[in-house]
């Protein structure tokens, strides 16, 4: 079986187009679409569903992706055995994070990293409600939880902290801002509940029971605005909300704790340009750690 075959059922899988994975490889789509069929006829089977939006993989599909990557895994180790694993920081690396992160922190500092490394290139994507790091939706995930199932390895990044913030204006015009109860008198704002794709999202529940807040947004960013904006009382990442003055702490007693962990999937642990972005990523969380707590 020619391993170049193999790769690239590989990057079709992940991408879920051939054409995506075309680009990704750097070939014409139409000689990726005649391996994929040449790597099906030696098989003699049928890997994937071709379709006018994309491909879907067969369930024979499914178990070859699965050995394919067990291929994957150990051609990378032994590339690594003689030296010859991507020994360049060179090539792209997608950085999943959620917004707050992303945004907020990520987004204004990985220009260093480019900076260093010329001819690596990062792509920064919002992790959505379902994330597969196995299909390489992502090289590396900043997650919210340490996943507990997969073949991936993941770190903690940093603690964080949140906690229950208003506008300047607001408060000024406002009465009754002394404890939690008084709170329920007041717009809160919170995220969309049935968008809440993890358990670490739903904090409003350790600041008071039945948030119900009058104002949804999904992500944290959005919520930073709105309260910006004074449209309510919101609970904020402090590491965001410190960067407005015209934002006010209240109830500096009430803080809310969470972690940041980075997350890949092992086939790339030999990948020098992965590991660079992971220890970029300590690094950067490093130099600025009294920002999240």
């Amino acid at each position: 079986m020619d391993w170049d075959d193999v790769r690239m059922f590989l990057a079709v899988a992940r991408t879920g187009q051939i054409l995506a994975a075309s680009r990704r490889l750097g070939v014409n789509h139409a000689t990726l679409s005649r391996r994929m069929t040449t790597l099906e006829q030696r098989l003699n089977t049928r890997l994937i569903v071709r379709r006018t939006n994309g491909c879907e993989l067969t369930a024979e599909g499914e178990v070859f992706l699965h050995a394919a990557e067990r291929m994957e895994a150990e051609m990378l180790r032994a590339q690594s055995a003689i030296g010859r694993v991507d020994s360049a920081i060179a090539g792209t690396v997608r950085i999943g994070a959620p917004d707050g992160f992303g945004v907020a922190f990520l987004a204004p500092r990985l220009g260093q990293l480019i900076a260093r490394h010329p001819e690596l290139r990062l792509q920064l994507v919002p992790v959505p409600r379902s994330f597969s790091l196995s299909q390489r939706e992502a090289d590396i995930a900043i997650t919210l939880e340490r996943p507990e199932q997969g073949r991936l390895i993941s770190a903690k990044l940093i603690d964080y902290s949140l906690g229950l913030y208003a506008s300047r204006d607001y408060v000024a015009a406002s009465k009754s801002l002394d404890d939690v109860e008084a709170l329920r008198d007041h717009p809160r704002i919170g995220y969309v509940e049935d968008l809440i794709f993890t358990a670490s999202l739903d904090f409003t529940s350790e600041v008071m029971r039945n948030w119900n807040a009058s104002f949804e947004i999904s992500t944290a960013i959005g919520q930073t605005e709105a309260v910006r904006s004074g449209a309510g009382i919101g609970i904020l990442h402090d590491y965001i909300a410190r960067q407005y003055p015209e934002l006010v702490r209240l109830l500096p007693g009430t803080s809310i704790k969470r972690s940041y962990w980075t997350t890949y999937h092992e086939t790339a642990r030999d990948l020098v340009r992965v590991r660079t972005v992971i220890e970029f990523l300590q690094e950067i969380v490093q130099a600025n750690r009294s920002m999240f707590l």
